[in-house]
């Protein structure tokens, strides 16, 4: 085997995105992570306990000044601020994160790095500001490439796009984004779940408990144990007895209806909605248990997807550990990049590193795919293998 690839995660969160590397090829090594929650952190360490994992904030890991030189930096600043979902409010503080990442990538002295973030990123002030550090800045050592990606396209069970950006220092070989994989035939529900019993009883995590910093935290726990529901009212359960496979909230008779649904007969039809057994699931975000926040109902069962679930439907093992509270470890699910998807990336990290190209032939000064008009590829645009 060839050398190591030596990482730093930076808003590491549970590790998807790591995770995914270390699926493509055990070269990949995780040197250091950074991640504020401690949670998280914790089922990072789990994961990765070759690696310093520092549970604080990237300005304070930053001030510390302790930065090792890496082969490659990943991470995906928070998106709250660029969310669809979100108010989408430009002054948002979080939105400027992505500086410290950009500190990170050039005091480690990264061959390449990986930036993952919602779309939304890419139409933003932030954005053309990231672009001025490429061309001018503290990054004008690197060239980077951009695109929009669908995890389903390579492998991963859910609909789930994302902005990705890959940087390389100029004097090695350049990134290529992965090939698309699945297009023509996605992985489904079915597939993932198939093995996953419908019927669940159980609603309170098991009673372990561990120290994580002082505090004692439930956990760990193996993702299998995680196949907990809810207990929902009677009106709930009623109301989603009349939605069929693939349906929504508009299935649900007028009787059943809460006011502000009956006043409200169009938007969103992810509300309230069934899974389809024989597609892709939609992005499995922070509150999938929660029925009403979007597309998350179990396929045939009259719940909504558990964590086991959901987690599977991410790429995680039933085996991974997790640490925290129900809504934490929902969190940390709901934020991580889908392990096929890093996979997918990891694999042409390996060519970039293993290639004997001529990077001064091969590197690029200006965001491939965007136009005049600026208008990124969409991954129904991108050519399938």
């Amino acid at each position: 085997m060839k050398g190591t690839i030596t990482t730093l995660d930076l808003f590491a969160g549970a590790g998807g995105l790591s995770r995914g590397l270390h699926a493509a090829s055990e070269r990949f090594i995780v040197d250091t992570a950074v991640e504020l929650d401690r949670d998280a952190a914790a089922t990072f360490e789990l994961a990765f306990p070759e690696a310093e994992v520092h549970a604080q904030s990237i300005e304070d890991w930053l001030a510390e000044g302790e930065i090792r030189e890496v082969d490659v930096v990943v991470g995906g600043p928070p998106c709250q601020g660029f969310s669809a979902l979100g108010k989408q409010d430009v002054r948002d503080e979080r939105n400027a994160l992505w500086r410290r990442y950009v500190e990170a990538v050039k005091a480690s002295n990264a061959r390449y790095f990986i930036i993952e973030n919602v779309p939304q990123f890419l139409k933003s002030p932030q954005f053309d500001l990231f672009r001025e550090e490429i061309e001018s800045g503290d990054l004008q050592d690197y060239a980077f490439d951009v695109e929009i990606l669908d995890a389903s396209d390579y492998g991963a069970a859910q609909k789930r796009k994302r902005a990705i950006v890959l940087g390389w220092r100029r004097d090695v070989p350049r990134i290529e984004f992965p090939v698309i994989t699945h297009r023509e035939k996605p992985i489904t529900v079915r597939e993932v779940l198939e093995d996953v019993r419908n019927e669940v009883d159980r609603i309170d995590l098991p009673p372990q408990r561990c120290k994580v910093d002082g505090r004692n935290t439930p956990g760990p726990f193996r993702l299998d144990e995680l196949h907990l529901t809810r207990r929902y009212t009677d009106l709930s359960l009623d109301r989603f007895s009349y939605i069929k496979e693939g349906g929504n909230r508009f299935q649900i008779p007028e009787e059943l209806l809460s006011a502000c649904w009956r006043k409200h007969k169009s938007g969103s039809g992810d509300v309230m909605g069934r899974l389809n057994w024989d597609q892709p699931s939609v992005t499995i975000r922070t509150e999938f248990f929660k029925p009403e926040k979007g597309r998350y109902l179990h396929p045939t069962e009259n719940r909504a997807i558990t964590h086991l679930e959901a987690g599977l439907l991410q790429g995680f093992g039933p085996e991974s550990l997790w640490v925290g509270s129900k809504t934490s470890i929902a969190r940390q699910i709901g934020n991580a990049v889908p392990v096929a998807l890093g996979a997918a990336i990891g694999e042409k990290i390996i060519k970039a590193m293993d290639s004997g190209i001529d990077s001064d032939n091969d590197t690029v000064d200006e965001v491939r795919g965007i136009d005049g008009s600026d208008v990124l590829p969409d991954p129904e645009d991108r050519p399938a293998a």
